[in-house]
Order: structure tokens, then C-alpha cells, then sequence
């Protein structure tokens, strides 16, 4: 098998930028509201929604961006594959918000180069303080999404299948990153990190969902 060069992975980490800002990503695997019929929604709910999966997305390209600054940062080969792992398959998740904004005749967060250059920073330096830092940082964002797609789930209204389907299995991938990384040696972060994240999220969802 090939080694890659570090010009190599730049280049191939240049084009992962472009096509994730640039909405540009498929889907690995079938979209899970494919074979839902669209609801009858009203304007108001529709714009709600929208709101909603438009956080969802702009999350989905923070998490890009940080897995992909930790997998350029990894210590070892066993963290820097897991990191590849779990940004290929949030790249569906992006795909799959971003079919739905459509749907919804609505536009991903007009931030997202400021939502990437960001959470790459974040992935770059916790691949820097190590590889049992960089998973921790994976568990908790990890947790944080997870309780915030919980929130989502409560405030989508039942009769959108289609939205409650995507939302669901993406709650279940990343519960699944989360104990990927927990299994593999992830160290707890400390209580003022894991504050900082929440506030940090906190103004990226609160703004996402307007721009």
C-alpha cells in the first residue's frame, strides 16, 4: 500500500474542505427518510425545521473539521484511522441534512467556513496534547450533540417522520463515535474544558439557526 506524502494528505485534506463547505459531499449510505413521505407541513413549522437541521448541518461540518485537524495531529495510526472513520460516516450526515434543507426550500448556515476554520483549530490542537486528549474531546462533543439532537427530537413535530429519521440515526452514529473513543483509552476532560465547549456550541447553534 501506498505511504502518503504530507503533500498528499494536504492536498487530499484541501479537497475534503472544498467539497464539505462547498456542499459538495454524498452519501456513503441510503438516506434513512428516503422511503418517507414528505408531512403536511405549515410555513411556520417548516421554517422551524429548517432552523433546526441547518444547526444540525453547520455541527455536522465542526465535526468535520475537527476530526479531520485531529486525524492530521494523531500520534498513532490506530487514532488517526478511528478519526478518518468517524468523519467519513459524519459525511453522510451531512448529506443527508443538507437533502432536507432542501426539501424544505431552505440554505445550509452561510457561516460554515467560520464553523470549520474553528473546530479544525480545536482538532489540531487536541491532536497536539495527544491522542488520549483528542479522544476525550471526541467523547464529549460527542455527548454534547447527542443531548442537543435530543432537543431536536423533542421540538420536531411528530407527524415529520422524514426529519425525526435522520435525526435518530445520526443520534445513534454518534453515540457510537463516543464509545468507540471511550473503548480506545479517551482521558475526561476537565470540568472548565467541557464548560468552554458548551458555550462554544452554544453560540454556533443560536447563530446557525438564523444565518
Amino acid at each position: 500500500m501506498r505511504a502518503f506524502s504530507f503533500l498528499d494528505q494536504v492536498i487530499d485534506h484541501m479537497d475534503q474542505v472544498v467539497r464539505t463547505l462547498g456542499n459538495g459531499v454524498s452519501a456513503m449510505r441510503p438516506n434513512p427518510a428516503a422511503q418517507i413521505e414528505e408531512s403536511d407541513l405549515s410555513a411556520k413549522e417548516k421554517r422551524h425545521i429548517a432552523g433546526l437541521m441547518r444547526v444540525n448541518h453547520a455541527g455536522e461540518i465542526a465535526a468535520q473539521a475537527l476530526y479531520q485537524g485531529q486525524a492530521l495531529t494523531a500520534a498513532t495510526n490506530d487514532v488517526k484511522e478511528n478519526m478518518q472513520q468517524c468523519a467519513d460516516e459524519e459525511v453522510d450526515h451531512l448529506a443527508w441534512c443538507q437533502q432536507r434543507l432542501a426539501e424544505l426550500s431552505s440554505h445550509t448556515s452561510y457561516l460554515g467556513p467560520l464553523w470549520y476554520l474553528g473546530a479544525l483549530c480545536i482538532g489540531v490542537a487536541a491532536g497536539i496534547a495527544g491522542d488520549k486528549w483528542s479522544l476525550g474531546f471526541v467523547v464529549e462533543t460527542e455527548h454534547q450533540v447527542m443531548r442537543h439532537l435530543q432537543r431536536h427530537l423533542e421540538q420536531v413535530p411528530k407527524k415529520d417522520e422524514k426529519t425525526h429519521a435522520i435525526i435518530q440515526q445520526m443520534h445513534k452514529d454518534e453515540a457510537s463515535h463516543a464509545s468507540k473513543a471511550t473503548d480506545s483509552g479517551a482521558a475526561l476532560l476537565p470540568f472548565p474544558i467541557k464548560r468552554l465547549m458548551n458555550l462554544t456550541a452554544k453560540i454556533m447553534t443560536k447563530t446557525a439557526y438564523w444565518v
